[in-house]
């Protein structure tokens, strides 16, 4: 039991709570920067093999990080007894959970259309939710070490592999890998709001009394999100909804604008028909010639 203790006490030990551009914040920022330009560089035009290599090990990485969050926020010890009480709050479906759900297909899925859909839904919808934790992430921080570590670990993530996979897949970004992209969200978002239903109606049903806010956009709770959160209690439910949803793929699409202009140079040009066939036959010819 002493074992036990100890366990616990070193995975609930305490810091200062961070704060936004204090040097916890900081150092988090520098590190992320650097690996991803460095990741990004090297993996530009890296095997699929490879690609998928280093998404399962990311994924790997933040599963057992959430496992670690979901132990720490549920179990507590009295007199060397440990006792489990679920936080509902904590579910792992919010937005910036769906890499947990949306990376392995990425890592181990064949090349369909479906893990294309999810790597421009990575590029676009995860990355920038990732930044904007990373820009303002007073609302993750907390007392306990670990889990301060585990959040910014996570949402690093998003931004490492949000990147990675626009570098890697600049040839396909047009207005179809995009849409793809936007598929998937809308798809998180609707499995969002069955759960915000069903398990509200489930617990109600039960007797528990928590909050269960899926993508913040529950119909019975608060949004408590920077910014919507005020978008939420000026507005009806289905009008913030609306704002919430086209504000997403909006920022989405600003995200996928910039990918676009920053490797414009880089992707390979468009070719009309013509065009290939008029490059096709004078390959035929200089090699008849040769």
């Amino acid at each position: 039991m002493d074992i036990i203790t100890k366990i616990y006490d070193i995975a609930n030990s305490t810091m200062p709570v961070p704060t936004t551009g204090g040097g916890f914040h900081l150092a988090f920022v520098g590190a992320v920067l650097v690996l991803t330009v460095l990741l990004s560089w090297a993996f530009r035009n890296c095997t699929d093999r490879a690609l998928r290599t280093l998404t399962g090990f990311v994924w790997v990485v933040i599963v057992a990080l959430e496992i670690y969050k979901q132990l720490v926020f549920c179990l507590s010890l009295s007199d060397g007894v440990l006792s489990w009480d679920y936080a509902w709050y904590i579910f792992p479906f919010q937005f910036c959970s769906s890499p947990l759900y949306i990376v392995p297909i990425i890592a181990f899925s064949g090349n369909n259309k479906l893990r294309e859909r999810c790597i421009a839904y990575m590029m676009t919808f995860s990355l920038f939710a990732g930044l904007a934790v990373f820009c303002y992430p007073n609302d993750v921080f907390i007392e306990t070490t670990g889990i301060n570590y585990q959040t910014m670990i996570h949402h690093g993530s998003q931004i490492l592999l949000g990147v990675l996979y626009g570098v890697r897949y600049r040839a396909k970004l047009n207005a179809k890998f995009f849409f793809g992209g936007v598929r998937i969200f809308v798809t998180m978002v609707f499995i969002a709001m069955a759960l915000n239903v069903g398990v509200y109606q489930g617990l109600v049903h039960f007797g528990i009394d928590e909050t269960f806010n899926m993508f913040f956009i529950s119909p019975y709770f608060d949004c408590t999100l920077p910014l919507l959160g005020t978008v939420d209690s000026m507005l009806p439910y289905p009008v913030f909804v609306c704002v919430y949803f086209f504000g997403f793929i909006l920022c989405a699409l600003i995200v996928f604008s910039i990918f676009r202009a920053c490797t414009k140079n880089s992707r390979p040009a468009v070719m009309s028909r013509k065009a290939r066939l008029r490059a096709y036959e004078r390959d035929c010819v200089f090699y008849y010639n040769m």
